[in-house]
C-alpha cells in the first residue's frame, strides 16, 4: 500500500504552515538530521485535506543562499550529511563569558522573510523545536512569524518544548505549547483551533498506522531518517527516552522495509539514517527481519547510526547482517568503563560484553575506524581519570572512542544530582544545558584536560 496517497478530500480543510527553526550554538553539525516529527504531521493533516507549507530555516540547498553576502557554501559529506550555513551573532548575556564565537545555523533572516512572504496566510503554524539550549533560534523564527501572520494561531512542540514547558509557555511567545508526541494532541488542537474534526486519525498503538512523513516536501532529499520504533526498555538516568516516549513499540519490519524501498525506489534516496532509541532491542523480531528483507530485495542503500546502538545486543549475525546490508556508519553508546557507574547510570552493558560486541563487529568486517564507541564525559562526580580510562578501554578492544560532552536534561533521573553540581543556574536556564559548557563537570576535568582527552581519541589504536 502506498501510505503517500493523494487525500480523497477535493476542497483544502485548512492552511497549515510547518517550520524547522534555526539553531543557536556555538557548534552544529548536520548529522542527518531532518524534522521527523514535524513531517509527521504534515502527512497526516495531509491526509485529512489540508494544504500544507514547509520551511526549513536549516536547508543547506536554499537557491538563495549563493546570493547571500558573506555566507559561504556549506560544505557537504557523502550520504547525505555535512555542515550547515552559518552567520556568527552575539552570545546570549549568560553565554557571553565562554571565549567562543557563537553562531546561527541556517538559512539567513532574510531569506526566511522571502519565504513568509510567498506564503499565503495559514490558519495554523506549527514550529518544532530540538535541544533545550537551541531556545534562541525557536524565539526568533516565532517573533518573525508573528509579525507576518499577527492573528495566527502558532503551536509549539518538540524536545524543548517537552523537556522545558513552563519556561517554553513563558518566554516563547507561542499561544499553545504542546509537550509530548504532536500525534496524540493533533485531533484536539484542530478542533480546539478551526473547530475542525479530523477524519484521519492513526493509532499511536500503531506506528504503522501513521502515513510516511512527507519528505516530498524537502527541496533536496540527499537523505531520509526512517523510524523503526518509539521508546526505549532501558532506564538510563541520564537519557530523556522515557520522557519523550514512555512505551517502546515497534514497527513491522517488513513495513520498515516497504518505506525505505518507496523512497528509494521514488525519489531516489540512496541513504537512511536511523535515530531509534534502541534499534537493536528483540532483534530477532525486528532488525533481523528486516534486514534479511532488505538483502532479500537486492535493496543497496547505505545506511547510517548516529544515535547509539546497544552494544549489548550485537551478536554474529547481527555484525553479519549490518556489514552485508550497508550499514555504514555505526555509533554505540557506552558512556564509561566504570563497572560501578555503569550498574549506577543503568547497567545496559558491561566491559565483558562490550570487548566481546566489538570482536563480533571486526569479525563481520568493520574496521578499528567504523566503530565508533560513545564515551560521556563531565557527569556528575565523574574524575577525568574515569574518561581517560574508558578512552584506554576502548581503544584496547579495537573500536574508535568518540567523546560526548554531558549536557543535563530535564526530568531525568540524575536531573537533581545535576543541579546541586552545577554552579550554573541549570534549572531556570535552559542556555546552561548547552554541552559546551560541561555544566556538571568535576574540577579535574579542566578544558586543557578536556582537550587532551580528545587528543587521546585521535591517537594509534593500537
Amino acid at each position: 500500500m502506498n501510505r503517500m496517497k493523494k487525500t480523497r478530500v477535493t476542497a483544502p480543510a485548512g492552511k497549515i504552515l510547518f517550520v524547522n527553526p534555526w539553531i543557536y550554538d556555538f557548534a552544529a553539525h548536520d548529522f542527518w538530521i531532518k524534522p521527523l516529527g514535524l513531517l509527521y504531521l504534515a502527512s497526516i493533516l495531509r491526509e485529512n485535506g489540508f494544504h500544507i507549507d514547509f520551511i526549513d530555516c536549516l536547508n543547506p540547498y536554499h537557491p538563495g543562499l549563493q546570493f547571500e553576502k558573506g555566507m559561504k557554501k556549506p560544505v557537504r559529506k557523502y550520504g547525505g550529511h555535512g555542515n550547515f550555513p552559518k552567520e556568527h551573532i552575539p552570545k546570549p548575556a549568560p553565554l557571553s563569558h565562554i571565549p567562543r564565537y557563537y553562531k546561527r545555523y541556517g538559512i539567513t533572516p532574510r531569506l526566511f522573510h522571502e519565504e513568509l512572504q510567498r506564503i499565503d496566510s495559514p490558519d495554523i503554524i506549527f514550529v518544532t523545536s530540538m535541544m533545550t539550549y537551541w531556545y534562541p533560534g525557536v524565539f526568533e523564527a516565532i517573533r518573525m512569524l508573528r509579525e507576518h501572520f499577527r492573528n495566527v494561531p502558532i503551536v509549539l512542540g518538540g524536545v524543548y518544548a517537552t523537556l522545558c514547558t513552563a519556561h517554553a509557555k513563558k518566554y516563547s511567545g507561542a499561544d499553545i505549547v504542546a509537550p509530548g508526541a504532536g500525534e496524540c494532541q493533533l485531533a484536539g488542537l484542530i478542533k480546539e483551533l478551526l473547530d475542525h474534526e479530523l477524519d484521519f486519525i492513526p493509532g499511536m498503538d500503531n506506528l504503522d498506522s501513521i502515513p510516511y512523513p512527507a519528505f516530498d516536501l524537502v527541496s533536496h532529499l540527499d537523505q531520509v531518517p526512517i523510524e523503526t520504533s518509539r521508546g526505549c526498555p532501558f532506564r538510563c538516568s541520564y537519557c530523556a527516552s522515557l520522557i519523550i516516549q514512555c512505551d517502546f513499540i515497534c514497527r513491522h519490519p517488513i513495513k520498515v522495509v516497504d518505506e525505505i524501498e518507496y523512497w528509494h525506489r521514488n525519489f531516489n534516496v540512496a541513504d537512511f539514517s536511523f535515530y531509534d532509541d534502541a534499534l537493536l532491542v528483540h532483534s530477532k523480531d525486528h532488525l533481523v527481519p528486516m534486514l534479511t528483507e532488505i538483502r532479500e530485495r537486492n535493496i543497496r542503500c547505505s545506511f547510517h547510526c548516529p544515535n547509539g546502538l546497544h552494544l549489548k545486543e550485537v551478536n554474529e549475525e547481527i555484525s553479519s547482517l549490518m556489514f552485508n546490508t550497508g550499514f555504514k556508519t555505526i555509533r554505540f553508546g557506552f558512556e564509561t568503563a566504570d563497572a560501578t557507574r555503569q550498574i549506577r547510570t543503568g547497567a545496559k552493558i558491561s566491559n565483558d560484553e562490550t570487548r566481546e560486541a566489538i570482536d563480533h563487529l571486526k569479525a563481520a568486517g568493520y574496521k578499528s575506524s567504523d566503530i565508533g564507541v560513545y564515551i560521556l564525559c563531565g557527569l556528575p562526580g565523574q574524575h577525568a581519570d574515569e574518561v581517560r580510562d574508558s578512552i584506554v578501554f576502548i581503544k584496547s578492544c579495537g573500536a574508535r572512542p568518540v567523546i560526548t560532552e554531558f549536557s543535563p536534561i530535564p526530568g531525568t533521573r540524575l536531573w537533581n544530582q545535576c543541579v546541586e553540581a552545577s554552579p550554573c543556574d541549570i534549572a531556570g536556564e535552559p542556555l546552561f544545558h548547552n554541552n559546551t559548557l560541561m555544566p556538571c563537570r568535576d574540577k579535574s576535568i579542566t578544558f586543557e584536560v578536556f582537550h587532551e582527552l580528545k587528543r587521546l581519541t585521535r591517537e594509534e589504536f593500537f
